[in-house]
Order: structure tokens, then C-alpha cells, then sequence
């Protein structure tokens, strides 16, 4: 069971990287990985919010995750070395 101090911690960890380049692995189930780059845009009290690149086209979208995606390791989420 998750507790709402594990929430409230990544939380705090997340909301230090806004504004910073990131990389996101996304487990998107049956064997199916996505890894984008972006930038981490805002984050709320229940999700965060990060823009990333189209690979066709030179357009921006936005993809948002919610703080428990990273505490079941649906996602993980690391600082991009500039």
C-alpha cells in the first residue's frame, strides 16, 4: 500500500526539477517502453506536466503523470546531463 508521506515526498522531489530537462521511461504495458525527453513545464497536487518534442514534426505536446505512476515504477524519471 502506498502512504501518503511517499506521495508527498517524490512531490517535493519532482517540484525541484520544474523548468529542467528530463527523461521519462514510461512503462506503457505488454512490453511496451517509451522514452521521450523533455522539459518538466508545472507540476500539481496530483500529477506533473512535461512537454515534450514530436519526432515527424517540430511541434510540442504536452503529457502529463500522476506522482504514484513513479512510486509503482510505471515511470522513472531522471535529470538529463547538459
Amino acid at each position: 500500500m502506498i502512504a501518503k508521506e511517499d506521495i508527498t515526498e517524490v512531490r517535493k522531489r519532482v517540484d525541484g526539477y520544474v523548468g529542467s530537462k528530463v527523461l521519462v521511461k514510461a512503462n506503457k504495458g505488454r512490453k511496451r517502453i517509451v522514452i521521450k525527453q523533455g522539459v518538466l513545464q508545472s507540476t500539481y497536487p496530483s500529477i506533473f506536466v512535461v512537454k515534450v518534442q514530436n519526432e515527424l514534426q517540430n511541434t510540442y505536446r504536452t503529457v502529463s503523470y500522476s506522482y504514484t505512476d513513479i512510486l509503482t515504477n510505471n515511470v522513472e524519471l531522471s535529470l538529463c546531463q547538459e
